[in-house]
């Protein structure tokens, strides 16, 4: 699992066996606070993580006892409602470009197919500022731009355009600051060049882009 919530000095991965969940948010209701994700760790995992990582030579660390931010559980809740699968979270490399998280998806690409679910959670659009907390109407049109700009390069597996989003129509803007567009580069790097297919839920707070693509080719 990796979330826009975990940033390290360098990619770091978690070794707890029973990892807590932590509500790492403010200003909600008690009952999302109540909520747990209860499920088993997987240092085996962590430990394979750790030797791809080494053999591509990238700096790796690992963290004795991190659990699963919301960035982390959240989906995972809806993926796997019982909690009853094994997961470790790895996390961004802080300052890291959009290049250097696409070597390290490179890095553990091998481990797809040897049943390993790589999830890469963040957003398409992420600036607080485009927010509309109260609307109900179309999206806002930079943040579709962008969107569909996003939708658009990943169909043509248009790496090079990708790494340089920010260069697009509103790529910067879209993100002030990179660690929600991060994972995307992760799960490019361990597709290996296939083509994903897309899920494009309604925008939220009418700039809030939640798309989400899954890569099931070998």
């Amino acid at each position: 699992m990796i979330s826009a919530h975990w940033e390290a000095r360098c990619a770091t991965v978690s070794l707890s066996a029973a990892p807590e969940t932590i509500h790492d948010f403010s200003g909600f209701s008690r009952e999302l606070y109540d909520l747990q994700y209860p499920a088993q760790g997987a240092p085996d995992l962590t430990k394979r993580v750790v030797e791809r990582l080494s053999a591509a030579r990238i700096t790796v660390e690992t963290h004795p006892s991190r659990g699963l931010d919301h960035g982390a559980w959240v989906p995972l809740s809806v993926l796997f409602p019982q909690a009853d699968i094994p997961v470790t979270q790895l996390s961004l490399a802080h300052n890291g470009s959009p290049t250097e998280h696409y070597q390290l998806g490179l890095a553990l690409s091998s481990l797809r197919g040897e049943g390993v679910l790589i999830v890469a959670s963040g957003a398409i659009t992420h600036n607080f500022a485009w927010l509309d907390w109260r609307s109900q109407s179309e999206p806002l049109p930079k943040a579709q731009i962008f969107t569909d700009w996003v939708a658009d390069r990943l169909a043509a597996q248009d790496l090079p355009a990708l790494l340089n989003y920010r260069d697009a129509p509103y790529g910067a803007e879209a993100h002030p600051t990179e660690e929600h567009f991060l994972p995307l580069f992760i799960a490019l790097g361990a597709a290996q060049g296939h083509a994903p297919t897309r899920y494009c839920p309604p925008f939220t707070y009418g700039s809030l882009a939640m798309d989400a693509y899954l890569w099931s080719g070998n």
